[in-house]
């Protein structure tokens, strides 16, 4: 009893570090349609601010493994809450895009170092038979914040301005790093290792190259020849990456750890969810507020069931892996997720508001299943000493996936909105008897109830239906990237199949 008093101060700091990092991106993702208006950018622009931090998250991420090594947990979590809160006031300030980019990159280097020097303090100190419901724990405030902040977000983009969800990270921001130098232990141990500049090198080109390739394939098209170049060259650094780091005494990232299959398929599965889970996540505040023309706070208020019920889960599903294993859990729920993916594919310009609250619920349901368990699954089975590099790999490879599945399916999205569209403009043509009946005697009934001239009521009534198309054409792109995020689930219902209890070491 008086060993957990006196490391709950620790974890109190830890858990307010991360739930002020992960607020912060959820309330974003309410403000994205608003901010795509007032910076006059488009969707695959835009999706960078979800992107290139998520980007900047997976390349942080193996230095922060030389940084634990080098820096006092204390001094380190201190700068790292220093980082994120000086990147949410240069977005805050900012006026143009690039600056408020520049800002988010900012806040993404500060959690890339936040978020896995929180798992290793974890892993410290609490044994491996306890590690559910600590991680369960760690998960409330991970899921907790998905509640909170959508609906806040939604409140202050719809009456004041999106700029206050930057503002509002500052002076909590302050306060945390307060804290940290009050209450927060140094409890790893220094190894004062090298560090691999060569191979940081190459995985910020790899990665950095495949992700913008893949990212501006949404505006530009596949055959672009920028698109085409920086995917190559982000392959070939990766390939150098790769090769480094099985080569060298003292790797960035210790990739003999994937030599564990438990860890491996963990690993693969947790990355099947984040590309599946974070994509839709922006796509849907789309739909909502940009589709449907519901409101911000609408919007979060929708999310707000299903983040409610994640965080009521965490804990149960920490429990739960304790006594049964991860496998059950595993297939449980990817199945309700891939289930419930899959009837997102069926939206359209009149479905109800409930139903899609509910169908978000149901599959935030289905992901509190998996989040932390999977995670936790890998870093168990792996020796105390590849523990602290485990969960280096983890989560680089979980950040690199969802900046991944993000930029898939608005690349998705992007596209088949703009096939969808070329499709009902070629069934519009002037052969098609039908169709060109059907066109008449609207332009003719828009025409006269707006009491306009031919040749102006026929302009209006023509702006009219592009305008539909466009909105269908949008709403079909959305269909299709969800049904790629149903297919990425289904792949992680396979590799789960794998996942056993790790035998005790």
């Amino acid at each position: 009893m008086e060993e957990q008093r006196s490391i709950a101060p620790t974890i109190t700091v830890l858990i307010c570090g991360m739930f002020i990092a992960i607020l912060n991106q959820t309330m974003v993702n309410v403000a994205i349609p608003h901010m795509m208006n007032d910076l006059n950018v488009s969707t695959t622009t835009i999706q960078w601010l979800s992107t290139g931090f998520m980007l900047a998250n997976a390349i942080m991420i193996p230095i922060s493994a030389f940084l634990m090594e080098t820096i006092s947990t204390r001094l380190l979590f201190a700068a790292a809450m220093s980082l994120f809160t000086i990147g949410s006031l240069i977005c805050g300030i900012g006026n143009i895009f690039s600056i408020i980019l520049f800002g988010r990159i900012v806040q993404a280097i500060g959690a890339g170092i936040m978020m896995p020097l929180v798992t290793n303090i974890f892993l410290r100190i609490f044994p491996p038979e306890k590690m559910g419901r600590a991680m369960g724990m760690m998960g409330i405030a991970m899921m907790f914040a998905p509640a909170v902040g959508p609906t806040f977000a939604g409140y202050m983009v719809e009456h004041y301005s999106w700029r206050i969800l930057f503002f509002v990270m500052v002076p909590l921001g302050v306060v945390e790093v307060l804290l940290t130098f009050k209450y927060l232990s140094n409890v790893l141990k220094l190894t004062y290792p090298k560090l691999d500049w060569l191979g940081a090198v190459f995985s910020t080109i790899g990665f950095g190259g495949l992700l913008y390739g893949l990212s501006e394939a949404g505006s530009k098209g596949w055959g672009d020849v920028i698109v085409l170049v920086t995917i190559i060259i982000g392959l070939v650094a990766l390939i150098f990456f790769v090769f480094r780091q099985i080569t060298i005494s003292s790797p960035l990232l210790n990739l003999r750890v994937f030599s564990n299959f438990t860890f491996t398929m963990s690993t693969l599965v947790s990355m099947v969810v984040n590309m599946a889970m974070f994509g839709a996540m922006l796509l849907l505040p789309i739909y909502i507020q940009n589709i449907r023309g519901y409101t911000a706070l609408e919007s979060g208020l929708l999310l707000l069931p299903g983040a409610l019920l994640m965080g009521i889960m965490s804990p149960i599903s920490g429990m739960l892996f304790d006594r049964f294993g991860v496998r059950p859990l595993a297939l449980v729920g990817l199945t309700i997720t891939a289930i419930t993916t899959y009837q997102f594919t069926k939206l359209t310009d009149s479905s109800a508001y409930m139903h899609v609250m509910l169908l978000y619920a149901l599959r935030s349901f289905g992901v509190s299943f998996i989040m932390m368990t999977i995670m936790t699954e890998g870093l168990n089975a792996l020796s105390p000493k590849l523990k602290g590099h485990g969960t280096a790999v983890s989560n680089t490879m979980r950040q690199v996936a969802s900046s991944f599945g993000t930029a898939l399916l608005v690349t998705v999205m992007s596209t088949r909105t703009t096939e969808h569209l070329v499709n009902y403009s070629n069934n519009l043509t002037l052969n098609n008897a039908i169709a060109t009946e059907t066109i008449g005697s609207f332009n003719a009934g828009i025409t006269a109830m707006a009491g306009l001239p031919t040749e102006v009521g026929g302009a209006y009534a023509m702006s009219i239906l592009g305008g539909l198309a466009a909105k269908e054409s949008t709403i079909g792109g959305i269909n299709d990237a969800f049904l790629v995020a149903t297919y990425i689930t289904i792949i992680g219902i396979v590799f789960s199949l794998f996942l056993n209890r790790p035998k005790k070491q």
